[in-house]
């Protein structure tokens, strides 16, 4: 889990690096690209991530040198968690009504939640889950960007494909891995059928509140 935000978030110390535009509209931050045939390979530090090269349409070179980002979201962040997963899908960069879909679903925007399976807060994270990003779940700023964060992996992990990577975030990627695709629980179907169809609703509002401003 951590390679991928190391690959996707974090900033660069020594060296400006470059960005992968992929075809699915995400740009991935990376110190240099290593193609060989029909892969790339995206370097970071330690990190590396292999990419067909037809899912890249270009590379973009980074002017200057960005603050790494943190798991944890800046103390100034808002408590309101409606607000925190506004700012914390624009932190992620995936669209805000789809995090906002995703909180709905899991808790309600109830940052006092807390699952049969011990999953907690607004975006339901297992305490595990959260660890490995560095979060700590009981915090509500930290659970909402580590959230997001993590749906974002999962959106790349499966190459934007968003029905696979919220049956992911609801069944784990080892279910949707072994499947391959939304794996046959009736209670991960229903959740990615309830997300999906909540987020199209969110976007097409938005979309006319934009159109009739």
């Amino acid at each position: 889990m951590r390679w991928i935000l190391a690959v996707c978030l974090s900033a660069v110390a020594a060296n400006a690096g470059e960005y992968a535009v992929l075809a699915n509209g995400f740009r991935l931050h990376t110190d240099r690209h290593e193609q060989t045939g029909e892969t790339v390979a995206l370097v970071s530090g330690d990190g590396r991530i292999e990419i067909p090269a037809r899912e890249i349409v270009g590379f973009e070179a980074e002017e200057s040198v960005a603050p790494a980002p943190a798991a944890a979201p800046p103390e100034a962040q808002p408590a309101d968690p409606k607000a925190l997963v506004k700012q914390a899908a624009e932190y992620a960069e995936i669209p805000e009504a789809l995090v906002r879909s995703v909180a709905k679903a899991e808790s309600a925007f109830r940052a006092g939640a807390v699952s049969k399976k011990g999953a907690l807060g607004v975006m339901q994270l297992m305490p595990a889950t959260a660890a490995g990003m560095n979060a700590d779940a009981r915090d509500p700023k930290q659970n909402v960007y580590a959230g997001a964060l993590y749906l974002r992996e999962l959106l790349i992990k499966y190459r934007g494909e968003v029905a696979k990577a919220l049956a992911a975030y609801n069944a784990g990627p080892g279910a949707v891995d072994k499947y391959h695709g939304v794996p046959p629980y009736a209670e991960t179907r229903s959740y990615v059928n309830r997300v999906i169809g909540d987020y199209v609703r969110g976007s097409a509002a938005g979309s006319s509140a934009g159109a009739l401003q």
